[in-house]
């Protein structure tokens, strides 16, 4: 069963630090741009999540100040310079921490709409 078409073509709002979890998760296979890490989420979510420049350069940067991922600059695949963000060791450390915590609210989310309705 096919669903309406506004439904499954309605972009996805994310939540408050769902970008941030998105980008640790990103950046745990390894050492990547701003387009490559956008790109990589828009493929991982099936098209679902395309994040905007505007919002992920934001994010990368707090996520430096925090020390959750180190940048440097670099040649990028076509040999333009590229800003390349890294996960650091603290970020690694969040990134297991948030996802755990993402799963205990999805969960706690989930058993409510699972919950049977009183009529």
């Amino acid at each position: 069963m096919s669903r309406p078409r506004e439904e499954t073509d309605k972009k996805i709002d994310l939540p408050q630090g769902t970008l941030e979890l998105l980008i640790l998760r990103t950046l745990a296979q390894g050492p990547q741009h701003g387009w490559a890490i956008s790109e990589r989420i828009k493929q991982s979510s099936q098209d679902a999540l395309q994040v905007q420049q505007g919002s992920l350069y934001p994010a990368l940067h707090r996520l430096e100040r925090r020390g959750w991922v180190a940048a440097r600059w670099r040649a990028s695949e076509n040999n333009r310079r590229a800003k390349y963000y890294d996960l650091t060791a603290t970020g690694r450390r969040q990134l297991d921490l948030e996802a755990r915590e993402w799963r205990r609210l999805a969960a706690a989310i989930e058993l409510v709409l699972a919950a049977p309705q009183k009529t």
